[in-house]
């Protein structure tokens, strides 16, 4: 496909398109039927501060004022959302910018570790350029919530249930916001899981929610980046449906974030700081 065909191709999903569809041929027992698949969109989203270009990621197309106040926040660019005086969101024939308009400060502060990230669905540790600046811990979570173990997997069954892109697609990631009284309150969905994180994040922070009442329930693996950007808005509990790393322990352990993984059906493992946890 040219390049100008390619982009005409984008004109009609870079308009809150989050997924598409397209004629396919399915393989089953031999036999070869036909059928329209839905699929997941990702899109080129850049974000620009004070009009000066920074990352550029893959992003599933809606929540992006979610997305563009969480990542500011995880990655350090701002350190309230009230830092953020304007967001506004372009959009052009090979995809979607993000202008966001910071304080001074932040701006200027900014410019001292001024980096380019080039990311990828996926991809959490875009840019970092030393092993120091990779190492640079989020302050100690003092989050005081408590939970049933039932309690964190009755949020993962109405997680499951509430996935409306995956459902269409089967493609994409979660992150959801369980409360104190164990209700599912926010849902965020994109096609990396960073993203869908940041969305989350950025969405809570907007609406101005306590971040340590709360957890922070994630449908991929629990890798380090994931638990970074959980422990530095201060959230008490990260639980995944899948595996943490290694690193990711030890990041929680010292951040004093709890970490649960494998949250399936009755099971259930944590692996730090266990006491936020009722039988």
């Amino acid at each position: 496909m040219a390049l100008n065909d390619y982009k005409s191709s984008l004109n009609g999903v870079l308009h809150d398109s989050t997924y598409s569809e397209f004629n396919a041929h399915e393989w089953n027992h031999g036999k070869v039927v036909p059928l329209i698949n839905c699929v997941a969109e990702e899109v080129p989203v850049a974000l620009e501060y004070n009009r000066v270009s920074h990352a550029v990621m893959l992003a599933s197309p809606q929540d992006l004022k979610d997305f563009a106040t969480g990542f500011s926040l995880t990655e350090g660019v701002i350190q309230q959302p009230d830092d953020i005086h304007n967001i506004e969101i372009l959009m052009s024939d090979t995809g979607i910018t993000i202008r966001l308009t910071i304080a001074s400060a932040c701006f200027r502060e900014l410019n001292k570790r001024r980096r380019t990230l080039a990311g990828k669905t996926g991809c959490g540790l875009c840019g970092v350029e030393s092993l120091e600046q990779l190492y640079q811990h989020p302050q100690t979570v003092t989050s005081t919530v408590h939970y049933s173990v039932g309690a964190l997997q009755k949020g993962f069954e109405e997680l499951n249930k509430n996935q409306q892109l995956k459902q269409y697609t089967g493609a994409t990631h979660a992150a959801a916001w369980l409360n104190q009284e164990g209700q599912l309150m926010l849902i965020r969905e994109d096609v990396g899981r960073h993203n869908a994180l940041d969305k989350l994040l950025g969405a809570l922070a907007r609406r101005n929610f306590d971040l340590s009442q709360g957890a922070v329930l994630i449908t991929s693996r629990a890798s380090y980046e994931m638990v970074q950007k959980s422990a530095v808005l201060g959230v008490g509990i990260l639980a995944a449906i899948s595996a943490p790393t290694g690193l990711a322990i030890r990041l929680a352990e010292t951040a004093g974030l709890t970490l649960a993984g494998f949250v399936r059906g009755h099971r259930l493992t944590v692996y730090t700081h266990p006491d936020r946890f009722n039988a």
